[in-house]
């Protein structure tokens, strides 16, 4: 297991491989049979990755490449994966089913640390939210409790 594993802004996908080499490169540190069957088990989750499987990754759609990446760092095998802004240049459609895939992986065990601008999105699947200045926490706690703090929603949080 890698322990920490990072699904970086912008995707950062490898455009030129395919689907598949994608995912591998995910999982380089590990036994290609166990491989196997995780990457049969992602495409069960995504189908549309099963079906571009061996076209190249520059192909897919913005929210696939999330997809995409997220798949390929989730065969990193980690204990903790770190998102930068997923959720950038996504449709608000995809946003919401990223989100619900962030939450369903988190449940599964594993920890996640998320670095968000659509706090509202962010705050609905979270567990614990820590606001940053200049980086520096100026505020933590429940989404319900960051929430309800009128003034620092109206500061940090796009509240009114």
């Amino acid at each position: 297991q890698s322990g920490l594993v990072l699904v970086p802004e912008g995707r950062q996908i490898f455009i030129s491989m395919t689907v598949e080499e994608n995912l591998l490169m995910g999982a380089y540190s590990r036994k290609n049979a166990d491989v196997t069957n995780e990457i049969e088990m992602i495409f069960k989750r995504f189908p549309n990755l099963k079906e571009r499987r061996n076209m190249p990754a520059a192909v897919l759609s913005g929210g696939e490449q999330q997809m995409l990446a997220v798949s390929r760092a989730l065969l990193a095998k980690p204990t903790i994966m770190m998102l930068d802004e997923p959720s950038l240049g996504l449709s608000p459609i995809l946003v919401k089913q990223l989100f619900e895939l962030i939450k369903e992986i988190n449940t599964e065990g594993l920890s996640i640390l998320l670095v968000e601008q659509n706090t509202h999105m962010a705050l609905q699947y979270a567990d614990r939210g820590y606001v940053l200045e200049l980086g520096n926490i100026v505020a933590s706690g429940t989404p319900a409790n960051l929430l309800a703090d009128k003034k620092l929603a109206k500061a940090y949080l796009g509240g009114s």
